[in-house]
């Protein structure tokens, strides 16, 4: 729609602008300073609002001191270091073989996808049967050939494993999108330059390919950081926290918490514990990035 008039556009404008940021105030904002004042008070969602007392810094007191804390911490670094190298290992694989032509390309293309496409709660439900200790395919297809696999979901030091490999699987394929599209992006002149001057695959793979495709490679890190420390469904649907509490993750305490235990005032100081270390984890990616992000061209 065109509109000559400059004081008209802007009305335009922000009249069209205006539902979502309307949304954005209600749903978002206000939320985020609602929840940052739970945060003071001994808050019980089941009981009513006149029982409601401020405690002040009582509920982040009782965070650090309790212990709990540094245990889910720990549980989502180990989530994290796992996590991480497998998603961009086999997101990157995923986008070199995406990237060229071959016979049966779309079918693969929509291999590769239809996981992501999947309902958490649906894959989450298979993969719990997938890497059921006694019955599952895994473990029955193992036993087969004489191997004999964990339980999986039911061992605490398999656990997190199981919820990994099934958070990679679903994954990949979003992530080697990202991949796809930087790899389209390089000049074809560099490979030729250093197919004349001898290079072999790995040295172009490493001088040309990844010093090129950095940035995409930060931008992926950063998100996963963040992703992985606000992991839920899986872990919510596969174990619930457990076994004996050995996948209990930050967003489950919040929920448990929050919705289980209905100590609303409690969870939002998780929630904005929570935040504090993925902000604290942005900028510590941010000051590396000049060490080894190339944005030249």
């Amino acid at each position: 729609m065109y509109v000559p008039n400059k004081k008209q556009k802007w009305v335009t404008i922000c009249l069209f602008l205006l539902p979502s940021m309307i949304g954005l105030l209600i749903f978002c904002l206000l939320a985020m300073v609602a929840s940052a004042g739970y945060s003071f008070l001994d808050y019980d969602i089941l009981k009513p609002l006149t029982e409601t007392k401020f405690i002040g810094l009582d509920n982040y007191k009782r965070l650090f001191q309790e212990g709990e804390l540094l245990t889910t911490l720990w549980h989502n670094i180990q989530y994290l270091i796992m996590y991480i190298p497998l998603i961009m290992v086999t997101s990157f694989v995923m986008g070199l073989i995406l990237n060229k032509s071959f016979k049966g390309y779309g079918i693969v293309r929509i291999i590769f996808y239809t996981p992501v496409i999947t309902s958490w709660v649906a894959a989450a439900v298979v993969w719990k049967w997938i890497l059921s200790g006694k019955f599952g395919f895994i473990n029955q297809a193992l036993a087969v050939i004489g191997i004999q696999a964990p339980t999986w979901l039911s061992d605490p030091s398999w656990a997190m494993v199981g919820i990994v490999l099934v958070a990679v699987w679903k994954d990949t394929g979003y992530y080697a999108l990202f991949f796809l599209a930087a790899l389209k992006g390089i000049d074809s002149t560099y490979y030729e330059a250093a197919n004349i001057d001898g290079a072999k695959w790995y040295q172009r793979l490493f001088n040309i390919t990844l010093p090129l495709i950095s940035p995409t490679i930060f931008l992926l890190f950063v998100y996963n950081i963040i992703a992985g420390f606000q992991v839920f469904d899986s872990v919510q649907i596969m174990t619930g926290g457990g076994p004996v509490g050995s996948t209990s993750v930050m967003m489950e305490r919040i929920y448990k918490y929050g919705f289980r235990s209905y100590q609303m005032g409690y969870a939002a100081a998780w929630s904005w514990v929570l935040f504090g270390l993925i902000f604290l984890a942005t900028i510590v990616q941010f000051i590396l990035q000049k060490r080894w992000v190339n944005y030249d061209t």
